[in-house]
């Protein structure tokens, strides 16, 4: 009886997302819209520019996350070492921190590399001296 119930309440839950983000849809993202390639790249270049922000802010987040369970995985291995080994709390002190460095990594690259699209030329060769005597 509960797995016949919960079975339908699965297929209820999934038939109400699909119809919340069927109903949602922009009136211009419809199909058969005429819409042409440029249209397409257009939008998914102005989806993409919030894109660094939002993983910024998910790197920040989990980083400290990753970090307090570090903290809290080390305080278990001084209470207890040999139920919790001390690798499991250094692990997830070095996954938290580089996650919270990946937004200052992520942003010193693109400082160096540019955002303009300029490709970045080599450096060419105007003349050679050779002083033999």
């Amino acid at each position: 009886m509960f797995k016949i119930l919960k079975n339908k309440a699965v297929h209820l839950q999934a038939a109400f997302v699909v119809g919340f983000l069927t109903s949602t849809t922009n009136a211009n993202a419809q199909i058969g819209a005429g819409h042409d390639f440029s249209d397409i790249a257009r939008n998914i270049t102005e989806s993409v520019e919030e894109l660094p922000g939002m993983v910024t802010s998910i790197s920040y987040m989990i980083g400290l996350l990753m970090g307090v369970l570090g903290v809290m995985k080390l305080k278990d291995h001084v209470e207890n070492p040999s139920q919790t080994p001390l690798k499991d709390g250094a692990i997830r002190l070095a996954a938290g921190g580089a996650l919270f460095a990946l937004p200052i990594v992520f942003e010193s690259m693109l400082n160096t590399i540019g955002t303009t699209g300029a490709s970045i030329e080599p450096a060419a060769l105007n003349r050679a001296k050779f002083n033999v005597n």
